[in-house]
């Protein structure tokens, strides 16, 4: 639903006390026991949809992962980030509601304020983060999250030079609507390369949502900077860029600007694909590789226990993806493969659950794990954020 948007005040709303609800039975549950195999089945194509091989050289066969650092410790279940110019962070906390900046040198925090109207309870809360394209000049951070009757997405105005707590203005709503639920709210947000606004949905465990091109649950939607349906949607006036999602929670372009999303699987297969205009990606008629007419297969597979990815990040040719019940990343060679990607995983069970990847630049990530968000082991210690070094 497109809403007609107040004018943006650099005014903080008083801070909310926000209370996290609890779930059960959701994607990143923990494991429930049941078997996982030695290895993810997984298939891609080295050509695209127009049948025109995957440009690019190819990144070696296997790769690596190696932690070269903690940037910061205690976070508090932490989902959203977002680099800024210069190397610092802005890392969300879905259940308390507030954005903090982590120093990229040192990994000092400091709290810029809380979002007025996030209401975590569940899968929901505060959770995905992105800077306007236009940021260099008007200071806009957007955030996807979930209120007491959708989710949504609002900008806001940090202005660094007021004290700690109260550096973000009032949130400009600029798309609402998003079916919400106790599960599946989807909340990955991010600007293409076109400076379009993508967001990743979930369907809330209705699935017939995701296959109702007229719903906004699951689904990836396109939106301008100030929530239009964009340009050159696949669907008229609708801001449905691709739908048959369960629940996206990864997206991510490579050089090419081929768009990739990761989504959570029910009980057998966990998601990588690539993601077309208008593309039917098959829930709840097919989980996982289907091979049936209508439907986009995905590149990649891998068993719910292995993976239940949430952020993704595409460096060194490969697109990286965190795994919440898997306790691993994945790496997905992409650029320039011909035939079979084989993924790899690394940092089995080294890090507990991880929750979001981005790219620092180069062969280096940013890593966050999430072991405090009421799905975790928080004795297994606090949330992190790491530099990951990969090729």
């Amino acid at each position: 639903m497109i809403v007609q948007r107040p004018a943006v005040t650099a005014a903080l709303a008083a801070a909310l006390v926000l209370t996290a609800g609890c779930s059960s039975g959701g994607d990143d549950a923990p494991d429930n026991g049941k078997s996982a195999e030695s290895s993810p089945a997984a298939s891609g194509s080295g050509e695209n949809s127009s049948g025109k091989p995957r440009a690019g050289e190819a990144p070696p066969e296997k790769g690596s992962a190696k932690v070269t650092k903690t940037l910061t410790e205690d976070l508090k279940s932490p989902w959203g980030l977002a680099p800024l110019p210069g190397g610092d962070l802005l890392v969300s906390s879905r259940d308390e509601g507030t954005i903090t900046r982590v120093d990229g040198e040192t990994g000092k925090k400091t709290e810029l304020g809380s979002v007025p109207g996030a209401f975590p309870a569940g899968e929901g809360g505060l959770m995905g983060l992105a800077l306007s394209p236009s940021y260099a000049s008007d200071h806009m951070v957007y955030a996807y999250f979930t209120t007491e009757s959708d989710n949504r997405v609002a900008r806001m105005l940090y202005d660094e030079k007021k004290p700690s707590g109260e550096q973000l203005g009032a949130p400009d709503t600029v798309f609402k609507g998003i079916p919400k639920g106790v599960v599946h709210n989807g909340g990955r947000i991010a600007f293409g390369p076109d400076k379009m606004l993508y967001a990743g949905t979930g369907e809330t465990g209705d699935t017939g949502l995701a296959q109702d091109k007229k719903s906004l649950g699951g689904k990836i939607l396109r939106l301008t900077p100030d929530g239009d349906p964009a340009p050159g949607n696949p669907f008229g006036d609708s801001p449905v860029y691709s739908y048959g999602h369960r629940n996206v929670q990864g997206l991510a372009w490579d050089e090419d600007k081929r768009l990739w999303a990761a989504e959570f699987g029910q009980d057998t297969w966990d998601e990588l694909n690539e993601i077309k205009a208008g593309d039917n990606y098959g829930w709840p008629e097919v989980e996982g590789k289907g091979d049936k007419d209508g439907f986009h297969d995905p590149v990649a597979q891998w068993k719910t226990s292995e993976a239940s990815p949430s952020g993704i990040a595409y460096a060194e040719g490969s697109i990286w993806m965190a795994g919440l019940r898997g306790e691993r990343l994945w790496r997905i060679p992409v650029r320039g493969v011909d035939g079979t990607v084989e993924p790899q995983s690394f940092l089995k069970g080294e890090h507990g659950r991880l929750r979001t990847v981005v790219s620092a630049g180069g062969d280096k990530l940013w890593l966050v794990t999430n072991e405090t968000d009421s799905r975790g082991t928080p004795e297994k210690g606090d949330d992190k954020i790491l530099e990951v070094e990969v090729k």
